[in-house]
């Protein structure tokens, strides 16, 4: 089992979890983050006056998938995240050692 964690611009959010659907990825869990990459923030001008934000919001997103789906997931998040300019974002995947079902109890590959 894997788990695929992307961190990518919010208003990509659609695209990416309309990608993952048509892969058949049942579920995907959704956070609101903030952070920075080799944007090093932005510069904004506000009623006049030149503030920097040093922190952009982004959308960060955990998939839980088998092994055979990572290239398939990955795959689909990049093309669908992708805009072609600094900050679209970063895909991880690392193992899942074990998973269990609350519900029902069923661990493992069954749990996902």
């Amino acid at each position: 089992m894997k788990m695929v964690m992307a961190v990518i611009k919010p208003f990509k959010l659609d695209d990416v979890r309309e990608a993952l659907t048509a892969l058949g990825v049942e579920g995907l869990t959704v956070t609101e983050v903030k952070g920075f990459g080799r944007q090093k923030g932005q510069t904004e001008i506000y009623r006049g006056a030149e503030y920097s934000v040093s922190f952009l919001p982004k959308v960060k997103i955990e998939i839980a998938i088998s092994d055979d789906m990572e290239e398939q997931v990955v795959e689909a998040i990049q093309e669908a995240a992708s805009t072609g300019r600094i900050g679209d974002g970063k895909i991880f995947v690392y193992d899942i050692n074990n998973a269990v079902r609350i519900r029902t109890g069923e661990s493992g590959q069954d749990a996902l």
